[in-house]
Parts: structure tokens; sequence; C-alpha cells
């Protein structure tokens, strides 16, 4: 059997199990839902920074999941592709994938039904280097023990939305509950990145947040997903635009009409209020719900 050992855990997050379920409740209990959510919720947006930056948004997505369905059978969890260049959606097909709090399974069943599509092809390598998936994960198991994980990494093409919607209808005709995740972090700015169109400083950073994310995020919201995934290779406002594609397009599959954010910040915001500090870069994070 396939198994995909962590190879973020004392980087991204805590690497012993004690250490990361306290870290996760941490982040749990950092930001709460304000307002009412969907009654049903298909999809979410989560960012995959080190959790110290993004764990409380990504942990609002699946407490929000967490609230209104007890039991979720598999998250679909479509990755960002830093390393993976091929074009064609990369499953992780069989096996498992090992956190420090333990083994969760693949729905193997749902990755052959994928498979069987022609929207993906099982690329078990192409996932050993990447940790969009992997920083969710821990999360999953913590929130819904018993549930299964599909890890798709996606390229930011058009194929990402017939993934989307591929993975829509088979959910639509599957007796269980399953949840995608699209994992992406947003408008990367600074020196460090090469992009740096309004300058530096204060007002740029209000610039990446105010404008530059918020055009990804109402694409988003609005069930866009091409002018999600235009939108990113104009204005460079996210890393993983064929996860947050894909998403989109299985959300609009199974009827959704509108997303909703749960909350938006970037790292800049986040060091000044945790350490006091500045940074001449920033990363934009959003969560959000279908």
């Amino acid at each position: 059997m396939q198994t995909r050992r962590p190879i973020v855990a004392g980087q991204f997050y805590p690497a012993s199990r004690v250490s990361c379920i306290d870290e996760i409740k941490r982040c749990l209990k950092e930001k709460s839902v304000r307002g009412s959510l969907p009654e049903t919720i298909v999809a979410g947006i989560v960012p995959h920074a080190g959790w110290a930056f993004s764990g409380a948004l990504a942990a609002l997505v699946f407490s929000a999941v967490k609230e209104r369905h007890e039991k979720v059978d598999t998250f679909c969890i479509f990755g960002a592709a830093h390393g993976y260049f091929g074009q064609v959606p990369a499953v992780y097909s069989t096996g498992s994938w090992i956190t420090p709090l333990g083994q969760a399974d693949v729905d193997e069943d749902l990755a052959q039904a994928l498979l069987d599509t022609g929207q993906a092809v099982s690329g078990l390598d192409a996932h050993g280097s990447e940790h969009s998936i992997e920083v969710q994960v821990p999360f999953i198991q913590h929130l819904f023990a018993d549930a299964k994980i599909l890890p798709i990494l996606v390229a930011p093409n058009e194929r990402a939305i017939s993934l989307g919607e591929a993975v829509g209808a088979i959910i639509s005709s599957a007796e269980k509950k399953v949840v995608c995740i699209g994992s992406t972090d947003l408008t990367h700015y600074g020196p460090r990145y090469g992009f740096t169109p309004m300058g530096v400083g204060s007002s740029a950073f209000d610039w990446a947040s105010r404008v530059n994310d918020q055009l990804f995020i109402d694409a988003a919201v609005g069930l866009e997903p091409k002018a999600l995934l235009a939108g990113a290779a104009e204005n460079y406002n996210a890393c993983g635009p064929g996860a947050a594609a894909a998403a989109v397009a299985a959300a609009k599959k199974l009827g959704k009409t509108k997303g909703m954010l749960l909350a938006h910040t970037n790292s800049n915001e986040v060091m000044i209020k945790k350490m006091g500090t500045s940074s001449p870069e920033s990363v934009g994070y959003a969560a959000i719900v279908f």
C-alpha cells in the first residue's frame, strides 16, 4: 500500500501529536463564524501557509463544515501545483497519508470514479514535495476522525474547471457526504516575490489586500471559475488558482449560486498583531465556503 509521509511537519505545523492537537485547538479558537452559514456546505477555499499565519482561517472553514455536517465521509482536496508542472490534474489515488495525528486513508472508490472520467491521472509521485494539501489533513483528522481524503494537484488552466465539474457530478450521485476543498494563498506581494506594482510599504500592502485579493474573492464568491483563472493570470492574486477554480466549479455543479467569505487577512497583518513587527512582504489569505 502506498503511504505518503509528511514533509512539512515541524515547519508549517507541529511535528508531534500533542503539539499538533494543541495548535489545532488554538487555531479553532482564534476565529469564529460571523453570520448565518449556508444550510449545507459542499465546498470551501482555504489558505496553506504555516499555521501560525493562516491556520486560523483554514480552521474556520473546517469548523464551518463541522457546524453544518457532523459527519463527512470524504474531503476532496484540490491542491496548488507549486512543483507539479503537468497540465492534467494528478490524483493520489490509493493508499494513505500519514500526519502527526495518524493515518488518513484515500477514498479509492472516488479516485477510480474520477479517473474513469478521463479528467485526471493517477500521479502519486507528484504529491511528494507539495505542502498545500498536507497542511489541511490534520484539521480533517481532528474534526472528522473517520473521513477519507482524495488529494488532487491542479494546474492553473481550464482543465481545473472540467475537473471540478466532473467531481461535482460524481458527488451528486454518490451515497455519501463529500466536501471539496480548494487550497490557495492570495496575492504574494513584495520584492521577494518580484511583485511590487504599487511600490512598497503599508499603502502597497493595503492595495494588495483591498484591491488585488478582492478581485479573486469576488470571482470565487460569485462562482466564476473562468474569471478566477483569468484574473489570477493577469493580477497574480493566487498561487493555487487551479485548485480554487476546481472547488468553485464543483460547488456550482452541485447547485450553489453564491459563496460566503468567512475571513480575509494577510501575513503582514498577522505579524503586526502577533509579533509586533512588519515585513517587506505580505501574502493574502481567505476563508470561503459554498
